[in-house]
């Protein structure tokens, strides 16, 4: 039997989702906790990778079970919402699981997804509460320049220039649903980005470069020659992991 697992985490004590050699990830603690309920080594495989840093407000992943999930003592509360309590119980506080739902045995957490979207957040005053969650700007950039900018993603599907090199990925061709900028309030804005894929490190050099954009040091024609160059030198730096947050993944 598959099951979809939906949680949410705080990136800021990770190296990412993903599994790594050399440091804690999510996938390791989620796979180690549900492995430990379950009394048999269970693999989860996530809708995509996150890097060091980056939060999601949602992430899906999938688990294969052989047998049935343990039965809950309460007979109103199912076996997806007993594994759910169990779980959360378990998990370290910076990571929280909102439902369990079994799937077809076709369905591909990573694969069967039609959509991500991920928000990028910056403020431009000094706050307590926002550090490991925006970036914070020393001025205010030209906000509407960087969305007459993040429209001009959307007649484009290479984004070889916002993508990290030597990847194992086979094309760079991704479809952008939407892309803009919002205000949030005086001092706080948030990019939103949907498309059906994205390359590592794509959203966050999107935003670096769409930065220079917005300080006057990249016009609209040079936005978009930086995009047909589909050289990731021609582009902006890759902004602080901390804004970014993983917001939706649709199937």
């Amino acid at each position: 039997m598959r099951y979809f697992i939906y949680l949410s985490f705080d990136g800021t004590a990770y190296h990412g989702w993903q599994i790594q050699p050399n440091g804690e990830s999510v996938q390791g603690v989620l796979q180690r906790v549900l492995s430990t309920l379950l009394r048999t080594e269970t693999p989860v495989t996530g809708a995509g990778r996150t890097d060091a840093g980056v939060h999601a407000a949602m992430m899906v992943a999938h688990f294969d079970v052989a047998a049935p999930l343990p039965r809950s003592p309460r007979p109103d509360q199912s076996p997806e919402d007993y594994l759910v309590y169990r779980l959360n119980g378990m998990l370290p506080q910076d990571i929280a699981v909102q439902r369990i739902v079994p799937v077809a045995d076709d369905m591909h957490a990573r694969f069967s997804a039609r959509a991500r979207t991920y928000y990028y957040y910056v403020h431009t005053r000094k706050s307590p509460f926002l550090r490991d969650r925006s970036w914070r700007l020393v001025s205010v950039p030209d906000f509407e320049a960087m969305n007459r900018a993040a429209a001009l993603l959307l007649e484009y599907e290479d984004f070889t220039s916002f993508s990290r090199t030597n990847t194992d990925v086979k094309t760079n061709i991704c479809h952008v649903r939407s892309a803009r900028w919002l205000q949030l309030s005086d001092c706080e804005w948030r990019f939103e980005i949907t498309a059906d894929r994205f390359l590592r490190n794509m959203v966050r050099a999107i935003v670096g470069t769409l930065m220079e954009v917005g300080r006057g040091q990249l016009s609209l024609d040079g936005f978009r020659r930086v995009i047909e160059q589909q050289d990731r030198c021609a582009a902006g730096d890759s902004v602080p992991a901390r804004g970014l947050f993983l917001q939706n993944v649709e199937y």
